[in-house]
C-alpha cells in the first residue's frame, strides 16, 4: 500500500492538508501553508521528493463531478461535505426521507416554494449560474433565518462563508471572492454605493481579489449573496426599477424544535438526491435565471415604497401616531407645523417645507384654506407628547380615516 502524503507543493510553496476538529465533533479538511524545512526535519530529505507538485491554484466549482486536480493545477474549490444518497429513488419516495427539509423550505419561501427549490437545485447543479440577491427579512425573532444560513453552510461546506456588513465595504476581499455563497447577517446598508457594488457583483463574472500585503488579482467570480435583516423597511437602498433582489418576509416559527438543524443536516444526502431527480419548475429566462415577476414580492414592494417615499411614509407615521393618541376625527395644519413635528419625531430630515407642501397638493390632492383662519395647531414636546395651541394660517385638513387607510397600505 502506497504511503499517503498529506503535503503538497503548489508553485514554490508547500502546504499540508490537516483535519480540523469542530465543536460538533466532525472534522473538516483544510489546506495550511507549511515550511519545507519542517517537513525535512520531520520526515527527511527523501520524503520531500515524494511530495506531489502542482503548477498553481485554480478555482473550478463543481459539486456532482468534483475534481481536486485539473490539468496540473490544484483546485481550491472544496468538495461538498455530503454527496447524494446512491441509487435511483423516485422523488415521491424521497419526500418521505426529507420531511424536515421540505417543510422548512416551505416555511422560508412560502408560496414560492417551487422557485426556492429551483434556487437550491441551481446552486447544486449550476454553481456558476448568476442568481438574484436573496434577502430574508423579519422584525420578529425566531423565524429560522439563521437556521437557513447554517443549513446551507452544512450543505456547501467551505464553499460558503459569513461576513459582516462592514467587511463587505472593505477593500480586502480575499476571504470571500472564491466562494459560492456569501451570507451577510444583520444587514443595514444605508449607502447607495454599497447597493451598487452588491448589484455589480451579483451580475459579474470577474472581480479583483485583494489581500493584505498582496497585489490585486483578477479572478473568476460566481458568488451568490444572501442577506438577512431584522429591518424590513430600509435595510438597503433600492429604487423602484430594481430587479436583482428577491426579498422574502419570513414569519416566526410557531413551535420550537431544538434539534431541528440536526434533523435538517441528517437529511442532506436525501435532499441532494431529491433535488437532482426533481424536474425544474422554472426555466432560465434572464441572466439571473428568474424573471422580475417571479421574484417580485410584497416585501420587495414595501421596501421600494419605503425607499422612494420616505417623506410620505414619515408623515403617515407621524399622523398615525397623532390619531392613536387623540380622539380627533381630523387634524388641521400648515406645512411648517408638519416640518417642526417631523424634526422632533425623527431628528434627521433632508426635506424642506416646500417638499411637504408639494406632497399635500400633488400626491394627496389637498388644498389649503383660501384665507388665513384660526385653527388648533399641534406640536410635539421633547418627551414625545402632542400639545396644542391656537394659531392662524391657510391650513390643510386631513381626516383620521384617510391616514388609517394610508398607514394600512404602507404596512401591507
Amino acid at each position: 500500500m502506497s504511503e499517503k502524503i498529506p503535503y503538497l507543493r503548489v508553485g514554490t510553496t508547500y502546504y499540508k492538508t490537516i483535519e480540523k476538529p469542530l465543536i460538533s465533533g466532525d472534522r473538516i479538511s483544510i489546506l495550511v501553508r507549511w515550511n519545507r524545512e519542517t517537513i525535512v526535519s520531520d520526515h527527511g530529505k527523501i520524503y520531500v521528493s515524494k511530495v506531489p507538485k502542482y503548477d498553481g491554484f485554480c478555482c473550478i466549482p463543481s459539486h456532482l463531478n468534483y475534481q481536486q486536480i485539473i490539468d496540473g493545477f490544484y483546485n481550491n474549490y472544496n468538495e461538498i461535505p455530503y454527496q447524494p444518497i446512491e441509487g435511483t429513488i423516485i422523488p415521491e419516495a424521497l419526500k418521505e426521507k426529507t420531511p424536515f427539509s421540505l417543510r422548512f423550505m416551505e416555511h422560508i419561501f412560502g408560496e414560492q416554494l417551487e422557485l426556492g427549490l429551483d434556487y437550491i437545485k441551481i446552486l447544486l447543479e449550476k454553481p456558476t449560474q448568476m442568481l438574484p440577491i436573496l434577502c430574508l427579512v423579519s422584525k420578529e425573532r425566531a423565524t429560522g433565518k439563521s437556521t437557513f444560513i447554517k443549513w446551507l453552510k452544512a450543505i456547501f461546506g467551505l464553499n460558503m462563508t459569513y461576513i459582516k456588513g462592514d467587511s463587505f465595504s472593505s477593500q480586502f476581499n480575499s476571504d470571500w471572492t472564491s466562494m459560492l455563497i456569501v451570507a451577510i447577517d444583520e444587514v443595514f446598508f444605508d449607502k447607495k454605493e454599497i447597493t451598487e457594488r452588491l448589484k455589480y457583483l451579483s451580475t459579474t463574472n470577474k472581480d479583483k481579489m485583494e489581500a493584505k500585503g498582496k497585489d490585486r488579482e483578477e479572478v473568476d467570480f460566481f458568488a451568490k449573496f444572501i442577506l438577512c435583516s431584522n429591518n424590513e423597511d430600509n435595510f438597503i437602498q433600492i429604487d423602484e426599477n430594481e430587479i436583482r433582489f428577491w426579498i422574502l418576509k419570513v414569519n416566526p416559527i410557531k413551535t420550537e424544535n431544538t434539534e431541528f438543524l440536526s434533523n435538517l443536516i441528517n437529511e442532506i444526502p436525501y435532499l441532494l438526491r431529491y433535488l437532482i431527480q426533481r424536474k425544474s419548475y422554472s426555466r432560465k429566462q434572464t441572466r439571473m435565471w428568474f424573471t422580475e415577476s417571479q421574484i417580485r414580492t410584497k416585501a420587495l414592494q414595501k421596501l421600494v415604497w419605503k425607499n422612494n417615499n420616505k417623506l410620505e411614509s414619515k408623515i403617515i407615521e407621524l399622523l398615525y401616531e397623532f390619531f392613536e393618541c387623540k380622539e380627533d376625527k381630523e387634524i388641521n395644519f400648515i406645512p411648517q407645523d408638519i416640518f417642526n413635528m417631523l424634526g422632533r419625531m425623527f431628528k434627521n430630515q433632508y426635506w424642506t417645507v416646500n417638499d411637504i407642501r408639494k406632497l399635500f397638493k400633488e400626491s394627496w390632492k389637498l388644498e389649503p384654506q383660501n384665507n388665513s383662519l384660526a385653527y388648533i395647531k399641534y406640536d410635539i414636546d421633547y418627551s414625545g407628547s402632542f400639545y396644542q395651541q391656537n394659531k392662524t394660517g391657510r391650513y390643510f385638513t386631513v381626516e383620521r380615516n384617510f391616514i388609517l387607510q394610508k398607514f394600512d397600505e404602507m404596512m401591507n
